[in-house]
């Protein structure tokens, strides 16, 4: 599986990078916090998301001004009609014809909301997790002003710091049930996609922005979904947004994590709500379904850790023809090594 990355330079001059990858109905994830194109691809953290969706839609997303890929240099242009301004800019570079699925994620529900609420012709469905209608500054809790106001203090000291000591406060929360080498990789992701005054301006963005009048106005069927236990978001926001999008449905998730990590029972039950909710079937994906049965035995025996000689023995055939097999079966899972296609396999619950 792969995926396209390019670049569109919005109204007001940013230089916005988004991507694409998969087939089937569009998909549109509007910018979270601290998104990378390359990064999150590949990742340990957000691998799992990435391929699922790619797996089973025609899937868009873009870094949001000021971090990955997109132009650092935006000076104090953020606010969610800049934002609202972003996800149009990516909708119309894509040329996206039919109403879009919408995936609002974190910060990225808020924008969700507002262009739901916007184009209502544009959107066939929305998907929430992690959401919120109202940022941190919004929620009348001194004890949460007080929190942010803290981490504030604490990105601007130790954000770029080689010690990832500072940065760690701030991402454990995010992930608590990650290893050691997911919340490495976070805490690398931090510096990588963004500067510490960015992160701070974005942070304070966050903070301001309240779509709640919005919700009412939402016409799209939606599905909103967070985890029950959220150190992140607490889980009384996505209540907040069912109960004022006219027919939402809310499901809460057994889960401490604001990103669900791919070997936790509630990822599985986010695939199955989703593809539910999204009309695509819950079998195999749409790229596994092209496979010929010889290539999924041989896809099987890859992630079984069996050699080509192996394989050539327990088929029968010559280990010229598995090497054969296993060229076409790269091709068109769009990997580059048996390691790829058995990280693919494994995320995606591939079974013969």
């Amino acid at each position: 599986m792969r995926q396209r990355i390019r670049y569109l330079t919005t109204p007001d001059g940013v230089h916005l990078a988004w991507a694409e990858a998969g087939r089937g109905p569009t998909l549109v994830k509007p910018a979270n916090w601290l998104t990378h194109l390359e990064y999150d691809w590949e990742s340990p953290v957000w691998r799992h998301w990435m391929h699922f969706f790619a797996q089973h839609f025609h899937f868009i997303r873009y870094d949001e001004r000021g971090s990955g890929m997109t132009d650092w240099h935006v000076g104090n242009v953020l606010s969610p009609t800049c934002w609202l301004a972003d996800l149009t800019a990516v909708t119309e570079a894509a040329g996206i014809r039919e109403p879009m699925i919408l995936l609002g994620i974190s910060q990225g529900a808020a924008t969700a909301i507002h262009y739901a609420a916007s184009y209502p012709e544009r959107v066939s469905r929305l998907i929430l997790y992690g959401g919120y209608a109202r940022g941190w500054a919004q929620r009348e809790s001194p004890q949460t002003e007080q929190f942010y106001h803290a981490m504030l203090e604490l990105m601007q000291c130790g954000w770029d710091s080689d010690n990832p000591t500072f940065r760690q406060v701030f991402t454990s929360r995010f992930i608590p049930g990650a290893s050691e080498k997911q919340l490495g990789w976070f805490n690398d992701l931090c510096r990588r996609t963004t500067s510490a005054e960015l992160a701070v301006k974005l942070l304070e963005a966050r903070g301001r922005l309240s779509v709640t009048e919005l919700l009412p106005q939402v016409r799209a069927p939606t599905l909103v979904l967070h985890a029950r236990d959220d150190e992140v978001v607490p889980v009384v926001e996505g209540r907040l947004i069912a109960s004022g999008i006219p027919g939402a449905s809310f499901v809460e998730l057994e889960s401490r994590n604001h990103i669900l990590l791919g070997d936790e029972p509630a990822w599985q039950t986010f695939r199955e709500l989703v593809l539910e909710f999204t009309g695509r079937e819950q079998g195999a994906a749409p790229l596994f379904a092209d496979l010929s049965r010889r290539e999924r035995e041989i896809l099987a025996s890859l992630t079984d850790g069996l050699t080509n000689a192996q394989i050539a023995d327990c088929l029968h055939i010559s280990e010229k023809t598995v090497r054969n097999h296993v060229s076409h079966l790269f091709s068109k899972l769009g990997v580059r090594s048996r390691a790829q296609a058995i990280v693919l396999a494994r995320d995606q619950g591939f079974s013969s």
